[in-house]
């Protein structure tokens, strides 16, 4: 079974378009899903999500396609110092201080130091990452296929530099698809933004409840 995130919402973020590897195409209308490598690969490529996810709860899915296979493909979190393209073979997130990675060889990095987390993924099989951001315990733990493989990474209270979810493949024509993007509430307010967006079919229906531009504005960031 999936994971669901307590007293949540659908998050509303996808790969930035600026913040990646040239040799990273993003498809879909939503930029949502990542190919890496679109001809052949001779380095690693990487790809920064727009979500900010200091100070709060965040679970997203990656589906992998079945092209697992080479030196290292990795999930996890970054800051806007993690490098995001590398002319060489490596496990890019972990590589230093600035990002934290799983890799589908099982194991996980930071500070360029590996170490076992869960058994090697499956080469040529498909697969679904989760991936849970607790900003309030300050831990990073990561889901396989529904499983929970527990707590990866902690000590991300009060982080300094803004965080954002990043993905990385040294593999030729790899994709990686963002699928459910899940957020804690952050007040009464954006939980009332909740169910209004429940309740529309698209932001020209905002037109018709005659709310204030602010309040408009603020309902189309979440939509």
């Amino acid at each position: 079974m999936p994971y669901e995130l307590p007293d949540s919402c659908k998050d509303n973020w996808t790969w930035s378009k600026r913040d990646k590897s040239h040799e990273v195409k993003l498809l879909g209308k939503r930029s949502r899903t990542a190919l890496f490598h679109p001809n052949w690969s001779n380095g690693t490529a990487g790809a920064r999500g727009t979500r900010v996810l200091n100070d709060g709860r965040f679970y997203w899915e990656i589906d992998v396609s079945q092209r697992i296979f080479g030196t290292s493909m990795m999930f996890g979190i970054g800051t806007k110092r993690a490098r995001l393209h590398v002319d060489a073979f490596i496990n890019m997130l972990g590589e230093n201080d600035q990002s934290w990675g799983l890799s589908h060889k099982g194991l996980l990095w930071h500070k360029g130091e590996s170490k076992n987390y869960t058994k090697p993924f499956t080469e040529n099989e498909p697969t679904t990452i989760g991936i849970l951001f607790d900003g309030l315990q300050g831990t990073l733990s990561y889901f396989k296929d529904g499983e929970a493989l527990g707590v990866a990474f902690d000590g991300f209270k009060n982080a300094e530099s803004d965080i954002f979810p990043i993905i990385c493949s040294t593999a030729a024509k790899t994709e990686m698809g963002l699928k459910r993007t899940r957020r804690s509430y952050l007040s009464l307010q954006d939980r009332c933004r909740a169910v209004i967006i429940r309740h529309i079919t698209d932001e020209n229906c905002l037109q018709e409840l005659y709310l204030p531009n602010r309040l408009i504005e603020f309902i189309k960031e979440a939509m």
